[in-house]
C-alpha cells in the first residue's frame, strides 16, 4: 500500500500530519507541534506630530517631536521578536481612532486599536456602535489626567462606561498616581467591564514605593476584572535618567498585586523614546522577570493582551 505523509502547518493552531493512502487520506495525529504563542507589544502610538494636537510632548521630550508610522515600528518589533501590537489612542479625537483603523487594515502586525469616544456625549451609545463594528476596534481610552479626579465617578462618565460590556469593549484607564482613588471606584461600580491600568498607574519611579500607590494597586489587584499594563516607566524617572532596579520595587508590587494572569508589556513606544529604545524597555521587564516559568513569560508578553483585547 502506497502512504505519502504531509505535514500541514496551520496559522491558528497546531500542525497536522496527513496520511494519504490508496484508500484516501486519513488524520492521523494532531497537535504534532505546539501552536507557537503570538508576543504582543500591547501599548504603543503612532502620530502625525502637530504641536497643538500634541501639546503633552514638553521640551524634555522634544526628540519624539516628529512622526512616527507603521514603516518605523515595523523592524523595531521584527528586531525584538513581537508578533504584533495594540494601537492605542494619544490624542482624544473620533478622527485619530478612525485613522489608527485604517492603519490596523493596512499593517497585518497592527492586531487591535484602542480608540477614543466622547464618553459623556449624549449620542455616545451612537458613536460606539459606529465603531465596535469595525473588526480591529477593541476599546476605549480617556486621558483622565487631563481631567479631576473624581472624572471617572460622575454619572456622565459612568453612562459611558456602562455601554461597553455589552459591546464587547475595554477600557484602558490612564490616570495619574492621585486619580488611583477613583480608578478604584469606578473598576468596583462595573464589575462585568474589563479594564486595563495604563503604565501601573504613573508612580514616581525616581523613589521608593508611594504607600498610597501600593494600597491603590492592591485594591486595584483584588477585582478580577482588571488588569495591568508594565508601561511607560522610563519616561516616569527624574531627568529621564535610570538604571534596572530602579524599577524593581515597583515591579514586585504589580507582581503581587495582579499575577502573572493580569499583567501585559507595553513598550509604550515611541514616547519611551525620550529615555531607553525600544530594547532596553523591553530589557527591564525580561530581567525582572528571568527566573519565571516560560508560560508565566509568555502570558505577560503576548498571551494576556490577545486574551484581554480579544485578538484573532
Amino acid at each position: 500500500m502506497l502512504c505519502i505523509y504531509t505535514f500541514v502547518k496551520t496559522v491558528h493552531g497546531p500542525s497536522l500530519l496527513i496520511v494519504k493512502t490508496d484508500h484516501g487520506p486519513s488524520l492521523l495525529i494532531i497537535n504534532l507541534i505546539p501552536h507557537c504563542r503570538m508576543r504582543i507589544d500591547s501599548h504603543q502610538h503612532f502620530w502625525k506630530y502637530d504641536p497643538q494636537r500634541y501639546s503633552w510632548i514638553t521640551d524634555e521630550m522634544a526628540e519624539i517631536r516628529k512622526d512616527f508610522t507603521p514603516e518605523d515600528l515595523r523592524p523595531i518589533l521584527k528586531e525584538n521578536g513581537f508578533s504584533g501590537c495594540i494601537a492605542v489612542q494619544a490624542d482624544q479625537s473620533e478622527a485619530e481612532t478612525e485613522k489608527l483603523l485604517k492603519l490596523a487594515e493596512q499593517h497585518s502586525f497592527i492586531k487591535g486599536v484602542v480608540g477614543w469616544v466622547d464618553l459623556t456625549a449624549p449620542d455616545v451609545e451612537e458613536r460606539l456602535k459606529n465603531f465596535s463594528d469595525h473588526p480591529f476596534f477593541r476599546g476605549i481610552r480617556h486621558t483622565v489626567w487631563d481631567e479631576k479626579g473624581e472624572f471617572m465617578t460622575t454619572p456622565e462618565f459612568q453612562r459611558g462606561i456602562g455601554l461597553l460590556t455589552n459591546l464587547g469593549l475595554s477600557y484602558d484607564i490612564l490616570a495619574f498616581d492621585y486619580q488611583l482613588g477613583s480608578a478604584v471606584e469606578l473598576v468596583q461600580a462595573f464589575p462585568r467591564q474589563k479594564f486595563v491600568l495604563d503604565h501601573m498607574g504613573k508612580p514616581n519611579i525616581s523613589g521608593k514605593p508611594d504607600k498610597e500607590w501600593v494600597n491603590n494597586m492592591h485594591q486595584l489587584g483584588e477585582f478580577g476584572n482588571v488588569w495591568c499594563k508594565i508601561s511607560g516607566l522610563v519616561t516616569e524617572t527624574k531627568d529621564f535618567s535610570w538604571k534596572k532596579t530602579d524599577f524593581y520595587p515597583f515591579l514586585e508590587v504589580v507582581y503581587e498585586a495582579f499575577g502573572t494572569d493580569r499583567l501585559m508589556f507595553g513598550s509604550d513606544w515611541p514616547v519611551c523614546l525620550s529615555a531607553a529604545n525600544y530594547k532596553e524597555v523591553v530589557g527591564v521587564v525580561e530581567e525582572f522577570f528571568s527566573s519565571a516559568s516560560k508560560e508565566d513569560k509568555e502570558k505577560i508578553f503576548g498571551t494576556n493582551a490577545s486574551e484581554f483585547y480579544n485578538l484573532k
